[in-house]
């Protein structure tokens, strides 16, 4: 994109540059073309009179093709009326009738500088006015990516945030799990004990001569258990408690 930009405007500039050098020519050639025909006008016999006229004429012509090139429609048309009349001149017999072809020329001469002026100065203005042009589409484009760079830090800061939060949610969301499943153990192993307690009372009260009931060591890794690994371990505990229990109860019988 970047390139197709520089492309418009490096062409634009060789349009612009070329119409002024163009009506520069221009502006040299008419400038040639009044100078002589003054001088036509200034003569003093039909003979410089016709030389200085055919000299005009010449430079007219010439000026015709960086005319068209310019642009300058009006400075154009002068330059060919301004040809009409000094083609005139090489067939007049007199010296004034050659004189009064000539001092139309040099009217319509001085209009056509007048008006080349104009379009060279217009020319220069639309070859500043492009320069700025393209200065504010470069800073435009610039700005444009300075502000999608910034986004693009933005957006990667939130990205690094977003992950930093999702962390600590999972850091937090671990260690509630690991409280939980020491709270559920401190609870089995509560109960257990006191189960222990009540079961070797009763055996006592029944004068049983049984062996005491002791708390199996129920220390596991809580860490690597899931809850319900963990509640299925004591549940299982105790009732191989209750078991042991009934077994010595029995025995009270005998």
């Amino acid at each position: 994109m970047n390139n197709y930009y520089f492309l418009l405007f490096f062409v634009a500039t060789l349009n612009i540059s070329g119409q002024t050098a163009n009506c520069d020519d221009a502006n040299s050639y008419l400038v040639n073309a009044y100078s002589h025909v003054k001088d036509a006008y200034d003569s003093n016999n039909i003979s410089h009179l016709k030389y200085y006229a055919n000299r005009s004429l010449e430079a007219f012509k010439l000026s015709k093709k960086t005319l068209k090139d310019c642009g300058c429609e009006t400075a154009l048309n002068l330059a060919n009326k301004s040809i009409d009349l000094l083609a005139k001149v090489e067939g007049t017999e007199t010296f004034e009738d050659g004189r009064f072809f000539v001092k139309r020329a040099r009217d319509t001469s001085k209009e056509s500088v007048i008006e080349i002026d104009k379009c060279s100065y217009s020319n220069s203005s639309d070859s500043n006015n492009s320069d700025v042009a393209k200065t504010n589409k470069s800073t435009e484009l610039s700005d444009l990516q300075n502000e999608q760079l910034k986004l693009k830090q933005q957006q990667e800061a939130l990205k690094l945030k977003e992950n930093q939060i999702k962390q600590k949610l999972a850091q937090q969301e671990e260690k509630a799990l690991m409280l939980k499943k020491e709270q559920l153990v401190i609870s089995y192993k509560m109960a257990i004990t006191e189960n222990i307690k009540t079961y070797n009372d009763a055996l006592k009260i029944c004068d049983c001569k049984h062996n005491i009931l002791k708390e199996v060591d129920s220390s596991i890794d809580i860490s690597k258990k899931s809850i319900e690994a963990i509640r299925t371990y004591y549940i299982d505990n105790l009732k191989t408690q209750a078991s042991n229990y009934l077994s010595q109860l029995n025995l009270c019988k005998k």
